[in-house]
């Protein structure tokens, strides 16, 4: 690896884990002296999502983690916890070893780990991803979360 401040080659001084499932790696320019850190990620192939039209299109995090967000707005739940649902939700959609995956199957994916994370977000996510017609459908939610619990 070069070093981002002279070009020179870089040693690596110390290699850790990280939650995502990244490498963190403490270098130090051999010339220079100066040290820096890099992050090694896996290249994963594509995860297309089939959205109920039919559109395919590629699997995105952010997107996800926006719509967690604003189900979760003005509620007790960190950033964390809503960054590590993400973390989860994209994780088994990559272990299913499934390419493309129905947009029906990462809602459902992203309700059951919303319901044990903040009962009031995932009323508010489901309400929006199942598009509830009435009153009635929200209630029945409703009462489902509540039997759950």
């Amino acid at each position: 690896m070069k070093c981002p401040y002279c070009g020179a080659e870089s040693k690596v001084i110390e290699s850790r884990h990280t939650e995502d499932a990244s490498i963190r790696r403490r270098r130090e320019c051999i010339a220079c002296g100066k040290r820096f850190n890099t992050f090694e990620r896996l290249e994963a192939p594509p995860l297309i999502v089939v959205k109920k039209d039919g559109r395919r299109e590629a699997f995105d995090r952010g997107k996800l983690l926006n719509g967690l967000l604003k189900a979760c707005e003005k509620r007790p739940v960190a950033l964390a916890d809503v960054e590590r649902l993400v973390d989860e939700v994209e994780r088994d959609l990559r272990n299913s070893l499934e390419k493309e995956i129905p947009s029906d199957e990462v809602g459902e994916r992203v309700m059951e780990h919303l319901r044990h994370l903040d009962g009031v977000a995932y009323v508010r996510f489901a309400s929006v991803y199942r598009e509830f017609k009435d009153v009635n459908e929200f209630r029945e939610q409703l009462e489902t979360l509540l039997k759950s619990r």
